[in-house]
């Protein structure tokens, strides 16, 4: 059960998506932070919404609090492809919730009505990127279901 002040929407026209893309973006930028040193490229969101804003595994949810309208998180979802076996699955992108917001269970709801709206398409399995050092993010993972399928190497 979502908090009583939460209001979960899922966005359905890539015109609203657009609008969203700089906040999307400075998300993105703060989250991909942890794993490179690189700037963000600004505008990826923006590329990425307008090649994938139709695809079955993009979702975009929006969070925010129900009587004032404040925008406590996002939710993004994409597909993540498999080059060699073609397959598709859908990715966590962004999950950000505002600080102010956090330790309330808007994550929670989030990633709970993205995976009702991509079960409702027929997709039930949603990958997420986490920091192999991020023990926390890997336990609140797992204790929304996921599993830990492969491990990600990479040599600099």
């Amino acid at each position: 059960m979502p908090p009583p002040n939460l209001a979960l929407r899922s966005v359905r026209k890539l015109e609203e998506a657009l609008e969203l893309a700089p906040a999307l973006d400075r998300r993105a930028a703060e989250f991909m932070a942890q794993f490179s040193d690189e700037p963000f490229p600004q505008g990826v969101t923006e590329r990425f919404l307008r090649r994938h804003f139709d695809a079955p595994e993009t979702v975009l949810l929006v969070a925010r609090e129900r009587k004032a309208g404040e925008l406590l998180g996002l939710c993004l979802t994409g597909p993540l492809e498999d080059p060699l076996l073609g397959e598709s699955v859908p990715m966590v992108l962004v999950l950000h919730v505002e600080p102010a917001a956090r330790h309330t269970g808007v994550a929670r709801q989030m990633v709970h009505m993205v995976s009702e709206l991509l079960a409702s398409r027929g997709l039930r399995r949603l990958a997420a990127r986490v920091g192999h050092n991020d023990d926390a993010l890997i336990s609140m993972g797992e204790r929304w279901g996921f599993v830990r399928v492969w491990e990600l190497m990479l040599r600099e």
